[in-house]
């Protein structure tokens, strides 16, 4: 699973640097394998988010408040790299967006209520406004694609100034209940934006059985044998 998430996000060109961040001895292991740039980080982070803080900070690029961190989660074997482009394309057009989340269209109903699922709640200016495991927003009548749901997809862009000041936070309270990074935010004086996606037939590994689905999919997918 690693391996095709960072084989896929090496494909995006336009990295200053690209680091597998991991506490665990046997990923560092595979990394320095695979002669990639490997940070090892403390066991005690419950999000993805607060590791991605750490090892930005031990990279070794010097980073200005405005400069820009992507979090790519581990769990999504099925990545594109248009999807990070996606991710950074609010920041570069707009100073003011303090971050970003990718926000992947929901058209299939079994994903809709999958409580692995994260679904987004926005406002019109595209700021989140809550993250649900919960089916949300409600659908009175049979679930459509023209509810215009969306999903979180594990790939984030902080500026570094507000990747520093979530970390300094403490977990609260919707974070633990919902088990997301996203619901830390609701609570700090910013605003996290998503980067609109459409639909694709993506699986993110949240349970044993996604598994057998990115091996069933992966053969169709176009970036398969390319890596």
């Amino acid at each position: 699973m690693i391996d095709h998430v960072f084989c896929r996000t090496k494909k995006f060109a336009r990295w200053d640097g690209l680091f597998l961040a991991t506490c665990d001895v046997e990923i560092r292991d595979a990394g320095v394998a695979r002669d990639w740039s490997v940070i090892m980080t403390s066991s005690s982070h419950t999000r993805c988010l607060d590791r991605i803080a750490e090892a930005a900070e031990k990279c070794g690029i010097p980073l200005a408040e405005d400069d820009t961190v992507v979090c790519v989660q581990g769990d999504e074997p099925m990545m594109h790299p248009d999807m990070i482009e996606a991710v950074i394309e609010p920041l570069e057009r707009a100073r003011e967006i303090p971050c970003t989340v990718l926000a992947m269209q929901i058209a299939e109903e079994q994903q809709f209520l999958n409580p692995d699922t994260v679904k987004i709640i926005h406002n019109a200016k595209g700021e989140v406004l809550y993250t649900s495991r919960a089916p949300v927003p409600f659908c009175k009548g049979r679930f459509s694609i023209e509810l215009g749901a969306r999903r979180i997809y594990g790939i984030f862009g902080f500026r570094w100034k507000y990747l520093k000041a979530f970390t300094a936070m403490s977990e609260t309270r919707l974070e633990r209940l919902e088990s997301c990074d996203s619901n830390r935010i609701l609570d700090m004086d910013f605003r996290q934006h998503i980067a609109p996606y459409p639909f694709r037939r993506s699986f993110s590994v949240d349970s044993p059985s996604d598994i057998l689905l990115v091996e069933r999919y992966m053969l169709e997918d176009p970036l398969w044998n390319t890596y």
